[in-house]
């Protein structure tokens, strides 16, 4: 009785790490808990402290969250820049190339791709050159001046029929770039221009640079040198480009768990099997950034389903015949 009255003083007194360890009568044994040790952590891990927590929604650690794909380091601001892409080309960018296809005549909207294209032949050329590549920059040359000359200005590929066999062969300065070692470096991607790597961003300004150079004041003359032409030989392209890529970016990213995943894995693999064609290797090796967790599996094909071959069941023995 004396105990119980002397209780309650006791306990106004005691010190945090005495009250942990103060025993009480007829209660179930505690274990001894200080105040600056860790609480206990429940058997099983500590996603079983509550059976209704789903252990998939509990948020990961900073530090996981942080992470970024392997080759893309600049992914937080590649995916700012990616939603930007989006909605830009949502309320603009993809309604006017539409509209472009839907109102330019399909053989206009081709003369003109025809055109802009083959004014690209000298860059691709001086690229071939730079490679030390004659043989396609002859093959290149050649190109040019049939278009020029019997495709009327380009207008009409003759090059690549099947008499002549001078298809566009596809070369830029991120390609000379490629073909001496450089590395591809980072994934970047820029709203209205789309996913690139450090190598390639760096290399279009000296291709933009080489076109007025060697296309514009020495071969097409002065009437191709206002800021008009400049502008219709960037923005007529582009908003072709959009138009006939349309149904493919449609399929690729539309149903996508992540469009942003994706169309960096379809790119970067693109990409490498280009630079890979500079070498004349047949299949590109997978480049170490490509091996990405967030690739939409969606998108990937499918392996065709085991195929038996087809067994004539042998007649019956012993049985009336049909």
């Amino acid at each position: 009785m004396t105990f119980l009255l002397l209780l309650p003083v006791a306990l106004s007194v005691a010190t945090p790490q005495e009250l942990s360890t103060v025993p009480i009568p007829g209660a179930a044994p505690t274990v001894a808990v200080h105040a600056d040790s860790p609480p206990p952590v429940p058997a099983g891990g500590p996603e079983l402290a509550d059976p209704l927590v789903d252990p998939a929604t509990v948020a990961a650690p900073p530090a996981a969250r942080n992470r970024h794909t392997p080759g893309d380091p600049l992914e937080g601001f590649n995916r700012k820049m990616f939603g930007v892409n989006q909605a830009l080309d949502k309320v603009f960018y993809r309604p006017v190339a539409m509209g472009y296809k839907h109102i330019v005549p399909k053989p206009v909207r081709s003369g003109l791709r025809n055109f802009f294209a083959n004014l690209q032949e000298p860059v691709v050329f001086a690229n071939f050159i730079l490679q030390l590549r004659i043989g396609k920059a002859a093959r290149t040359l050649g190109r040019f001046v049939i278009n020029s000359t019997v495709g009327v200005g380009g207008l009409v590929d003759v090059a690549k029929s099947r008499d002549i066999r001078l298809p566009h062969l596809r070369n830029s300065f991120g390609d000379t770039l490629a073909w001496y070692g450089v590395g591809p470096g980072p994934y970047v991607f820029l709203p209205l221009v789309g996913p690139s790597t450090l190598r390639d961003a760096l290399g279009g300004p000296v291709d933009d640079v080489a076109f007025p150079m060697l296309v514009i004041s020495n071969i097409a003359g002065k009437p191709f040198k206002g800021w008009r032409f400049i502008a219709a030989s960037t923005v007529i392209p582009g908003l072709d480009l959009r138009a006939e890529s349309d149904a493919d970016l449609r399929a690729l990213t539309d149903n996508a768990v992540d469009p942003y995943a994706t169309l960096r894995s379809a790119w970067l693999q693109n990409r490498a099997a280009e630079v890979a064609a500079l070498h004349h290797h047949h299949a590109a090796p997978v480049a170490p950034e490509l091996g990405d967790p967030l690739n939409d599996p969606a998108v990937a094909p499918a392996p065709a389903p085991a195929i038996e071959p087809l067994t004539t069941p042998a007649p019956a023995t012993g049985g009336a015949q049909p």
